[in-house]
């Protein structure tokens, strides 16, 4: 599953990315919404008290000092919940998709494989002694 989403990222497929994007805008609420109604209280449990939430102040007695690290740790789990959702129900049933279309086109499925990169710069060494000879 991991290095699907590796693929993915990596492949530059940019109608998927586009997808992605408008449904992570759209799953961006309800996770936030999630996050700020189940996991915030849990942290709460963790630092009783609080009144201005999980962090610290960089001078003492100052509000305007305050470095909330909750915020960050919620922004955190609303991203990694948000990209973990659009991988597995969007991008993960439309690469099976794609697979099933292509078997059935009977297109191969795996692309010849890539050059290495010293079989690239043996190419290259050899195109530069053609060069500098003729």
């Amino acid at each position: 599953m991991l290095k699907g989403f590796k693929d993915f990222v990596l492949r530059g497929n940019i109608v998927e990315l586009a997808v992605a994007f408008v449904i992570g805008a759209a799953f961006a609420t309800l996770v936030n919404t999630f996050v700020s109604a189940i996991i915030k209280p849990i942290l709460a449990i963790i630092t009783p008290g609080q009144t201005q939430g999980f962090g610290f102040h960089l001078v003492s007695g100052k509000a305007a000092t305050f470095i909330d690290i909750g915020v960050l740790i919620n922004s955190i789990i609303v991203f990694v919940l948000t990209a973990a959702l659009i991988y597995f129900l969007l991008v993960v049933p439309m690469n099976a998709i794609n697979q099933r279309r292509a078997a059935r086109a009977g297109a191969p499925e795996e692309e010849p494989a890539a050059p290495t990169e010293t079989e690239l710069l043996i190419e290259i060494r050899d195109l530069l002694k053609a060069q500098s000879r003729g």
